[in-house]
């Protein structure tokens, strides 16, 4: 049977900007990333070479993407959806196939302390003027 979990956080910007924030967060949490010109961004995750490529369609808030590292590869769906001067931030995890339930359960605490992070990032980030 396949698990999955959804994280939801609520950050204090309109969804265009939180839309715009999360879209340049890579080399705000790792330092070494890069982006290339097919639109991937390389950089070295928790479990070692990763990289990582959104499939963005801002008027409708989706930031799908696709993440692979060494041990696994992870299609996310994404969504930031508006509440007022505020956005959700809601993101869908499957348990890719190569891993264990506890991996697993490991990565889901990683990736939640990652979603604090990145909600502290979003709301950091200067509104464009």
């Amino acid at each position: 049977m396949s698990r999955s979990r959804t994280m939801s956080i609520t950050v204090k910007k309109k969804t265009g900007d939180a839309f715009d924030a999360i879209l340049q967060i890579p080399p705000k949490m790792m330092p070494d990333a890069k982006l290339h010109d097919d639109g991937w961004w390389s950089f070295t995750g928790p479990h070692g070479s990763s990289k990582l490529k959104f499939n963005e369609n801002k008027s409708f808030g989706i930031l799908d993407h696709k993440y692979i590292d060494e041990e696994s590869t992870w299609d996310v769906p994404m969504r930031v959806v508006s509440s007022g001067d505020y956005s959700e931030v809601i993101i869908t995890l499957n348990k890719p196939d190569e891993l264990s339930d506890e991996q697993f359960d490991q990565r889901m605490e990683e990736i939640g302390e990652m979603v604090n992070s990145m909600k502290n990032i979003i709301e950091s980030s200067p509104n464009p003027s």
